[in-house]
């Protein structure tokens, strides 16, 4: 009994306002930390690439192995993968010469071949039957791909639209205002705009970490890019430690995090 209990358990959050707070400061992070190693560290896009995917990699391992939700994990594999999908949406844009336009579209045939997958083979792309290691396998997948393809869109709206970093984060931000809307004034899918909000965050998170970033000139802040990373890396540890947290629901229950 105990054992099939820990197998179902969640081990991800419940989906809430904290939740997108948190996730929103992850994906800032997660631009000015990926352009920290690969820009100021001058990794390069390939090196930064394959130290933030082995590190996703052994997080995502520990979280399917883990017995129940750990947030302190959970939020650093969010982290992991943002700022590996950061060097990842870089490399595809700018090293493999196929612009922002290619790498989003890219991105996003990898993110609905990823949710297809997971919808035919197990019926539903809800978080909340994310409670097996086969499911989480899918979700994390899912999860690295929209935060890559959150990137290239945030760089796409900045630099080719015309719009700017403080322009695409107003874009981003409207964005999730009506899917907020949408959530609380009409029936519309809970798992659609759960996906959609969670894409959207990234591109937002990414304009904003440009925009306190980049030089000036480039329309950003310049502030230093370690110095960004560490305040809001201590923003997500304050708000993990004081912000209430719980594991998500069980699709059996009453309630759906999704």
């Amino acid at each position: 009994m105990t054992s099939t209990a820990e197998r179902n358990a969640s081990k991800i959050p419940e989906v809430t306002l904290v939740f997108w707070i948190i996730k929103i400061a992850a994906t800032t992070l997660g631009e000015t930390g990926g352009d920290t190693v690969t820009m100021t560290l001058n990794w390069g896009y390939l090196a930064g690439t394959a130290l933030f995917l082995a590190l996703l990699v052994g997080l995502v391992l520990l979280q399917i192995a883990a017995k129940k939700f750990y947030p302190f994990l959970y939020w650093a594999t969010i982290i992991a993968s943002t700022t590996a999908g950061t060097t990842m949406a870089d490399f595809a844009d700018r090293s493999l010469g196929i612009g922002y336009a290619g790498g989003s579209s890219v991105l996003f045939v990898c993110l609905m071949a990823t949710l297809g997958a997971w919808y035919w083979s197990l019926g539903s792309i809800s978080v909340a039957t994310v409670t097996t290691p086969k499911v989480e396998a899918f979700y994390w997948l899912a999860i690295t791909f929209s935060q890559t393809l959150g990137t290239a869109l945030g760089d796409w709206t900045a630099d080719d639209t015309g719009l700017g970093y403080d322009g695409g984060a107003i874009l981003f931000a409207a964005g999730l205002a009506v899917l907020a809307a949408a959530y609380f004034f009409t029936a519309v899918s809970r798992v659609f705009l759960f996906w959609a909000a969670f894409i959207l965050t990234r591109p937002l998170g990414a304009t904003v970490g440009d925009f306190l970033d980049k030089p000036v000139s480039d329309g950003g802040l310049a502030l230093s890019r370690p110095i960004a990373s560490a305040v809001i890396g201590a923003f997500i540890i304050v708000g993990i430690l004081v912000l209430p947290q719980r594991a998500g629901r069980h699709p059996g229950q009453s309630r759906s995090v999704s």
